[in-house]
């Protein structure tokens, strides 16, 4: 008498597109991550008084500070316009990341 349950059958061909698939999806989910990383965004604080730019690898690239709001007398102002700035972009890149990597779960 044969055993129904055991081995694997005739599913080895099924067995093998499904990993053919999840190899697919793994590289879609780099490549999307890639992509990600690359990019860059903006964050703003005071109406664009601070500016900020980060990349997808939360690196910070660059930042602008208009003249008006350097006050030497209140550096702490200025000092939270840079932390909203940056901060801003953050979210934005969280957002961003939602986007484009939530469809892939945990494959990066």
């Amino acid at each position: 008498m044969g055993n129904r349950f055991g081995g694997f059958g005739g599913g080895g061909a099924n067995m093998q597109a499904m990993m053919r698939q999840a190899q697919k999806m793994q590289q879609d989910a780099m490549n999307a991550k890639e992509q990600l990383e690359s990019t860059v965004f903006e964050g703003t604080a005071s109406g664009g008084l601070v500016k900020v730019e980060v990349n997808g690898k939360y690196e910070m690239l660059s930042l602008k500070i208009d003249s008006s709001v350097v006050d030497p007398e209140d550096v702490e102002m200025l000092e939270d316009l840079v932390v909203a700035a940056y901060n801003d972009a953050l979210t934005k890149i969280d957002t961003e990341k939602k986007n484009k990597l939530g469809a892939f779960g945990g494959l990066i």
